[in-house]
């Protein structure tokens, strides 16, 4: 932040070749004052590296990981050692996360859907710190981004590669829908590298909550982000761990939703603990929404109206301050932001296969 207000920078890829030459150089100088050695043979940063990974099984936070998905203790780690993809080469380049399927619809058709950003590195999608745009027109015009250039558009070709070996995988090879992360170096096909694809995650029934119309459910709206997963929820805002318990152990029946700016793999406590979560950034396939998802909770992500202040406790959506405690309402399906409580009812979703 302070080199963006430096050089008057929005986001990290408008800086000069020089500017971030100076940002690299005075991260590695904080690096060294604190006492860390920096390893610069590369061999010896690759063994490094694997050794980390492996370490990591044990960590605190891979612990809290599994415990909350019910994932063994037994299973162990594995690392893969494979060439670097840029996404973050030029314009011209990229990186995604894609269903092949609409998950917030029961209908089975393929259809690709997801996020992606030009000029990014995947995990800056994946942790919700860019600003992301829809994969396919259908999905664009579903989430009323109508303002943004999906993939479909702005990269055709890359989109065209994409679609055809999704068709493959669920119409030739009879997969299940898959997730797929991908990147790619260019606007051609032969510039596209797919970097990983595993089963997706989705319910084929369930019963949802949704909001009783009225005028005041309409006369309190805030505004729109994207729904990830769950139905309609009220709660009361919470900013950490500590507010979490702290208003479960008042009111353990009323539901907390957490709030960020965006989410990292440390926030998976808050995520389990909390009922609702709503982001201001990331996109159906962050952090947040995915590990919502799993674990069956209602989540708004993108929602770039609302700037939150963590160390104050608060939040400001348009010319309305939300703090701690305050209700607020928030829509899993339609990514629909409200202020107060508000009545909601059961329905039952069935998954229809075309």
């Amino acid at each position: 932040n302070f080199f963006k207000k430096k050089h008057k920078v929005e986001f990290k890829i408008r800086f000069s070749p020089s500017q971030m030459k100076e940002v690299a150089l005075a991260y590695k100088e904080f690096i060294l004052s604190k006492g860390i050695k920096i390893e610069e043979d590369p061999w010896k940063q690759l063994i490094i590296a694997i050794n980390q990974v492996f370490n990591s099984w044990n960590s605190s936070k891979a612990k809290a990981y599994r415990e909350i998905l019910g994932i063994s203790e037994a299973w162990g780690t594995a690392v893969i050692v494979q060439k670097m993809v840029f996404g973050n080469l030029d314009i011209n380049s990229g990186s995604g996360v894609l269903f092949t399927r609409n998950p917030k619809e029961i209908y089975d058709k393929l259809v690709l859907w997801g996020d992606y950003t030009p000029s990014t590195q995947g995990e800056d999608i994946v942790s919700g710190l860019v600003h992301t745009f829809p994969i396919s027109i259908e999905q664009k015009n579903y989430e009323g981004r109508t303002n943004e250039k999906s993939l479909e558009e702005s990269f055709p070709e890359i989109y065209k590669s994409l679609l055809e070996i999704a068709e493959k995988l669920i119409y030739e090879e009879k997969w299940d829908h898959q997730e797929i992360e991908f990147t790619f170096e260019g606007r051609g096909k032969k510039d596209l590298y797919v970097l990983q694809t595993r089963e997706m995650s989705y319910s084929k029934g369930e019963m949802i909550n949704v909001f009783l119309p009225s005028p005041a459910l309409n006369e309190s709206k805030l505004g729109t982000g994207i729904g990830v997963s769950g139905g309609a929820l009220s709660g009361r805002l919470v900013f950490d761990i500590d507010d979490i318990k702290a208003l479960k152990s008042i009111e353990p029946e009323t539901p907390v939703i957490f709030v960020r700016t965006d989410t990292v793999p440390d926030d998976i406590v808050h995520i389990a603990q909390a009922d609702g979560i709503l982001t201001a950034r990331g996109g159906c396939t962050s952090h947040a929404s995915i590990i919502a998802t799993k674990l069956g909770k209602t989540c708004v992500v993108g929602f770039s109206k609302m700037i939150v202040h963590q160390n104050e406790k608060k939040c400001k959506i348009g010319k309305r301050t939300l703090k701690k405690g305050d209700f607020i309402s928030i829509d899993g399906r339609s990514g629909l932001v409200y202020f107060g409580k508000h009545e909601t009812q059961k329905i039952y979703l069935s998954i229809d296969y075309l």
